[in-house]
C-alpha cells in the first residue's frame, strides 16, 4: 500500500511562541529573555467625533483611558507596544475603518505577537467582522487580548469571546433601533435632529426639573443676513454668485470650529441653504416632513418664491446680473423686453451710462429702439409721477367707500373662517396618519412625499385665506390709507427719495414702466393702484360719498346713474385737474 507523506507547513519565521500568557497571570518561571522579545500593537477607538474631542482635549477622555489600560497590561506582561492605531469617531459596525485597515496591513509586514484592545466591542460590533478580523490575526500568529475580558485560547475563553461578540452585535443593533426611534419621535415633536444649519446655534438649557435640554436658538449675528438673502433672491433680481458676494460684503461667515476658523460661505453652500426647508420651520427626517419648534427665518410666501426662482435658474442657467440702477427691473422697452444699463465711451475718453433694450442688444426680436441716456430716462420717470396722482378729495371718497366694503366683508367672514379651520384640522390629522403609515412601512417614501405635497398645497391655500381674514379690517384699512396717501402726493414723495427707495417706490406703484421709441413713459399699475386708479372706481366712490350724505342707507351695490356713467363731465371735477 502506498503511503502518502504530508509535509507540515512551517510557521512564519517572525512568529515566536510566547513563553508567558500575555493575557493571563504572570508566570515567574517564564523565560525573561523570550518575554522581552514579545511585541504588540494597540487598537483604540471611539464611536463619535464628540467623544474624540470631549472636554476640549485633543483626544477627549476615552482614548487616553484606553491607552493607559493597554500600556499598563503590556508592561505587566513584558510586552513592548511597537505601534498604536486610533480610530477617532469611527463606528465599529463595519470593518472599513482607516486605522483598523492600517493595523491589519502592519501586522502582515511586521513581527507582532499580540493585539491589545480595551474591550472587544472596540474592535467589532458585528460577528461577521469579528470572525474576519480574528482570522487575519490568527493567520499571522497574532493573539487578541482584551484588557477587561478573559478571552484566552482555551475552550472556555473561545466561548466567552463568542458570547461577548454576540452581545456586542445585539447591543449595537438594539442601540441603532432605539436611536432611530428616538430621532423619529424627536422629529415628530419638531426637534432638530442634527447640527442646526447656518443662522441657528445649538444650545443647552436646563428645564424646571433640572434636566439638560438640547435645543436650537436663532443666531443673532447670522440670522438677519440669511433672512435678507431669502427675500433678496425671491425678487428675481439676484444671481446666486452676486448674492454670495453681497453676503460676504455684509459679513456672513460660517461658524468657526476648533479646527476651522470662520470663513465666507461659498456659492454651493448658499444654494443648499436656499433649498433647505428648515428655514421655513420644517424638519425633514427620512423623507417625511414635520413642523419644527424652532423659529423660522422666512415666511411661506418668500420660501415658495425662492423655490420658483431656483427652479427657473436650474432650467435657464444662473445668469449673472449687475443691478447698478434703481430703474433696472422695472423699466421695459415698448417691444416688451427689459432695458439694461450699458456704458459708452466717446473719443475724449468720457464714459456715459445709457439704457438699451435687451431685445435689441441680444438681437432676439428685431427691436430698433435707440439707446437713451440714463439721466434722460430718470427725468422722464420723475415727470410721469405727476400723471398718476389723485386729489385729496378723491382719496377721501375712495377711503370711505373701501372702508364700508371691508366692514361688510368682516361681518360675513366668521362662518367661512370656522369652516376653513375645520378643513385645516382634518388635513393635519390626515398628514399625521400618513406619517404613521410610512413609519409602519405601509406606504413608500414616494407615496408619503406625494401625499404630503398635496396636503401642504391645500393647507397653504387655507392658511393664505385665513391670514387674509385674520389681518382684519383695521390693518387692511391702514394699508389702503397708505396707498391712497402715496397716490395723493406721488411726485413730491418720489422726488425726496434716495435711489434705493426710488426702486422700492417704482415696484410698489408699477409692474412695468414702459419707455416708447418716442421717449414717452407709459405704465402698468400694481394690483392695488390698478383698482383705485380706474376712473370708473373713482366715479363710483365720488357718487357714493355724495349720495351717502343724503341717503345714509344706500347700498354699495347701487349702480351709477346712466347719465353719470356716460358723461364724466357731469360729475364733480375732483377727479380731473
Amino acid at each position: 500500500m502506498a503511503v502518502t507523506t504530508r509535509t507540515r507547513q512551517p510557521k512564519p519565521q517572525h512568529i515566536t511562541k510566547p513563553a508567558v500568557d500575555p493575557g493571563g497571570p504572570v508566570d515567574p518561571a517564564a523565560d525573561a529573555a523570550t518575554a522581552q522579545r514579545l511585541t504588540g500593537v494597540a487598537y483604540l477607538r471611539v464611536s463619535t467625533k464628540e467623544q474624540a474631542t470631549r472636554g476640549g482635549r485633543a483626544e477627549g477622555f476615552s482614548i487616553p483611558a484606553q491607552r493607559e489600560a493597554i500600556h499598563k497590561l503590556a508592561r505587566d506582561k513584558g510586552v513592548t507596544i511597537i505601534e498604536e492605531f486610533v480610530d477617532a469617531g469611527e463606528s465599529a459596525t463595519n470593518a472599513r475603518r482607516p486605522e483598523l485597515q492600517r493595523m491589519l496591513a502592519f501586522i502582515k509586514e511586521h513581527p507582532v505577537n499580540i493585539c491589545y484592545v480595551h474591550k472587544l466591542d472596540r474592535l467589532a460590533r458585528n460577528r461577521e467582522d469579528d470572525v474576519a478580523i480574528n482570522l487575519v490575526l490568527r493567520q499571522y500568529g497574532v493573539r487578541l487580548v482584551s484588557c477587561t475580558e478573559n478571552i484566552d485560547q482555551t475552550a472556555s475563553g473561545e466561548l466567552v469571546h463568542g458570547i461577548f461578540a454576540a452581545i456586542s452585535e445585539f447591543y449595537s443593533r438594539n442601540l441603532s433601533t432605539e436611536v432611530t426611534k428616538g430621532l423619529r419621535q424627536k422629529a415628530i415633536n419638531g426637534g432638530t435632529i442634527n447640527r442646526a444649519p447656518l443662522g441657528y446655534i445649538n444650545i443647552r438649557r436646563t428645564d424646571p426639573n433640572g434636566r439638560e435640554v438640547r435645543t436650537v436658538d436663532v443666531d443673532p449675528a447670522r440670522a438677519p443676513l440669511i433672512a435678507w438673502a431669502f427675500e433678496a433672491y425671491a425678487t428675481g433680481e439676484w444671481s446666486l454668485s452676486d448674492l454670495c458676494d453681497e453676503l460676504t460684503l455684509r459679513g456672513l461667515t460660517s461658524l468657526p470650529t476648533p479646527k476651522r476658523p470662520a470663513k465666507p460661505i461659498r456659492i454651493n453652500t448658499l444654494a443648499r441653504m436656499l433649498h433647505n426647508p428648515y428655514y421655513r420651520g420644517e424638519i425633514v427626517y427620512k423623507g417625511a416632513r414635520h413642523m419644527g419648534t424652532h423659529d423660522p427665518l422666512v415666511n411661506d410666501l418668500v420660501w415658495l418664491k425662492v423655490q420658483d426662482m431656483l427652479a427657473a435658474h436650474n432650467k435657464a442657467g444662473d445668469r449673472t446680473q449687475v443691478h447698478d440702477h434703481y430703474l433696472k427691473g422695472s423699466l421695459h422697452c415698448e417691444c416688451g423686453s427689459k432695458m439694461t444699463v450699458n456704458l459708452a465711451t466717446n473719443r475724449h475718453g468720457e464714459t456715459y451710462p445709457y439704457f438699451i433694450c435687451l431685445g435689441r442688444h441680444t438681437k432676439q426680436n428685431g427691436c430698433r429702439a435707440h439707446a437713451v441716456l440714463v439721466s434722460t430716462v430718470e427725468k422722464l420717470v420723475e415727470e410721469h409721477y405727476k400723471t398718476v396722482e389723485i386729489s385729496p378729495e378723491a382719496s377721501e371718497a375712495l377711503e370711505g367707500m373701501i372702508g364700508e366694503i371691508f366692514t361688510r366683508i368682516d361681518a360675513t367672514s366668521d362662518q367661512e373662517r370656522t369652516a376653513l379651520r375645520k378643513q385645516a384640522e382634518k388635513l393635519e390629522a390626515e398628514g399625521l396618519k400618513i406619517i404613521q403609515l410610512f413609519y409602519d412601512d405601509s406606504i413608500t417614501s414616494t407615496q408619503v412625499k406625494r401625499e404630503q405635497e398635496r396636503i401642504e398645497e391645500k393647507l397653504q391655500q387655507i392658511k393664505s385665506r385665513l391670514e387674509a381674514f385674520e389681518m382684519g379690517c383695521k390693518d387692511a384699512q391702514i394699508r389702503i390709507r397708505a396707498y391712497l396717501a402715496l397716490a395723493t402726493n406721488a411726485h413730491d414723495f418720489y422726488m425726496c427719495l434716495d435711489p434705493a427707495s426710488r426702486r422700492l417706490c417704482n415696484q410698489a406703484f408699477f409692474t412695468k414702466i414702459i419707455l416708447t421709441k418716442d421717449w414717452v413713459i407709459k405704465h402698468t399699475f400694481e394690483d392695488v393702484y390698478d383698482t383705485i386708479m380706474q376712473p370708473e372706481v373713482r366715479l363710483h366712490a365720488d357718487y357714493w360719498q355724495r349720495t351717502k350724505q343724503l341717503h345714509p342707507s344706500i347700498s354699495l351695490d347701487a349702480p351709477l346713474p346712466p347719465q353719470l356713467a356716460e358723461d364724466r363731465v357731469g360729475t364733480s371735477n375732483i377727479w380731473w385737474s
